[in-house]
């Protein structure tokens, strides 16, 4: 295990995990504090970004000189600020959910769907839909091909952090949906030391936040 913890500050250095196949760097980009994620293959050197969200020669810097595909979780635009910028300077094929899509002004070359694999080179995630932070939000779940009895690695955007779910700006039925979904699709289905990579802060993981699943429910929030 290595002493990956996911911490990071912005403007800070950033923080690299190595699994077996494949390699995490996550960076803090402004003004918001958002979290981007450069996964490489540590055997083809593909290189997926998920959420170009701001600062873009800091995101390039990660990326060097290939990007091969850029996922956006979610029409929000802290999430998309710098994807014009490092499109244009990578070509990367652009990925986003569906029902975002149209919230997202850079052209998405591929729509993802709820349970959909999406498969750039040998890096292989799947989607999963969330609906009530935004219409077409989704995380992204990899599982590492190169030790599968290895913990999951989920991709949350603003769907899922430590304390709580994403924003769904205090609508009863937005929540509702928000954590019917979380439960059903993530808590339901994957093991506590699911590794979890949020849009925004530190990382967690589903054991730390499972304890705590009543209480969000009974808050609303």
């Amino acid at each position: 295990m290595s002493d990956y913890t996911g911490d990071v500050t912005q403007g800070g250095p950033a923080a690299v995990r190595d699994l077996p196949a494949l390699t995490v760097t996550k960076v803090s980009v402004g003004p918001f504090d958002n979290n981007a994620y450069l996964l490489e293959s540590r055997t083809s050197g593909t290189r997926v970004l998920i959420d170009a969200a701001a600062e873009p020669a800091t995101v390039l810097a990660l990326a060097g000189d290939r990007l091969d595909a850029v996922i956006t979780t979610h029409q929000h635009g802290d999430h998309w600020q710098g994807l014009a910028d490092v499109v244009a300077a990578t070509g990367a094929a652009t990925h986003a959910g569906r029902a975002d899509a149209e919230g997202i002004p850079v052209p998405t070359a591929h729509l993802v769907d709820d349970g959909d694999t999406v498969r750039v080179g040998d890096i292989e995630l799947e989607a999963i839909h969330l609906v009530g932070h935004t219409p077409g939000s989704i995380a992204l779940l990899y599982r590492d091909a190169a030790d599968p009895d290895g913990i999951p690695h989920l991709f949350t955007g603003d769907c899922l952090f430590p304390g709580g779910v994403g924003n769904t700006n205090k609508d009863q039925e937005r929540f509702e949906s928000l954590y019917s979904g979380v439960v059903a699709k993530i808590f339901d289905r994957l093991p506590d030391e699911t590794w979890v990579y949020p849009g925004h802060g530190k990382d967690t993981t589903l054991g730390a936040e499972r304890p705590h699943l009543d209480e969000w429910r009974e808050r609303g929030w």
